[in-house]
């Protein structure tokens, strides 16, 4: 008889397999419905899917069988990978013979062993992004509502396109999905923390290199929060300022500008 950390493991190679034959099943089934395409490639649905591959084994493997539940989990996971990677590349490899592949071509820069390493060491990153997701679909909307932060639509953020590209098959694509859906999550989670720095503390740093670090992700740092040398007085003006009646979005969000691009406060 199977042991609940075995169980764990079975069940989710054979979950994660069925799940995958499932989804290409039914997009090939569905081709001509581009309903079900959207559906499935943009938020919630997007998120539903990475959570069933991603998330959901190592949350309902600890319920099971605890720690040795998770290891199991993780495990299973990863066969579960290697199976889909070793069969889908075979099914696809037409489309791969005689050209270069992202994998290969790493491998001839970094070599092979040190690339596979660092791909799959960036897998420990997954449960932080989904810990950031969730603080975008439960923390942040409140906020649109009391204190009227923008609003946005999570579906323009958080989306699958990249396995349109031609030529990506097997252990390309399926990291290259993950990094898709890992950009958004990480793109919309700056432009809510724009909002969120430049309503409740738009002061600049008093380390330099920091203010030169953030502008990318933080452009208010240069172009508008109160110096670090400045007073509660400037603050309080700049916040009088920019924040009133309407969307209380940071400095250079879209909603400030007039449709030539210019800040609605120029006219």
């Amino acid at each position: 008889m199977l042991t609940p950390t075995a169980i764990v493991f079975v069940v989710t190679v054979a979950a994660l397999l069925a799940g995958a034959m499932l989804l290409h099943a039914t997009l090939r089934l569905t081709r001509r419905d581009g309903r079900i395409h959207r559906g499935v490639a943009r938020a919630p649905g997007a998120d539903a899917i990475v959570f069933f591959f991603t998330a959901a084994p190592q949350v309902a493997g600890p319920i099971v069988a605890g720690w040795g539940g998770l290891g199991a989990a993780v495990a299973g996971q990863i066969v579960a990978l290697g199976v889909w990677i070793a069969g889908h590349e075979i099914v696809h490899r037409g489309r791969t013979r005689g050209r270069p592949r992202i994998h290969t071509t790493l491998r001839g820069l970094v070599g092979g062993w040190r690339n596979h390493f660092a791909v799959w060491w960036t897998a420990l990153a997954v449960p932080v992004f989904w810990l950031i997701r969730l603080a975008e679909i439960f923390v942040y909307p409140p906020l649109t509502w009391t204190v009227r932060l923008p609003r946005y639509r999570m579906a323009e953020w958080i989306n699958l396109s990249r396995h349109k590209f031609d030529g990506l098959v097997g252990y390309d694509l399926i990291w290259c999905l993950y990094c898709d859906w890992m950009t958004g999550v990480w793109s919309l989670g700056s432009e809510m923390l724009r909002n969120v720095e430049s309503f409740w503390c738009p002061i600049r740093f008093a380390d330099p290199a920091k203010c030169a670090n953030c502008r990318v992700d933080f452009p208010d740092v240069a172009e508008g929060w109160v110096a670090a040398d400045g007073s509660l007085e400037d603050v309080a003006t700049l916040l009088r300022e920019k924040y009133g009646p309407g969307v209380n979005a940071w400095f250079g969000h879209p909603t400030r500008l007039t449709i030539d691009s210019k800040p609605v406060d120029e006219g």
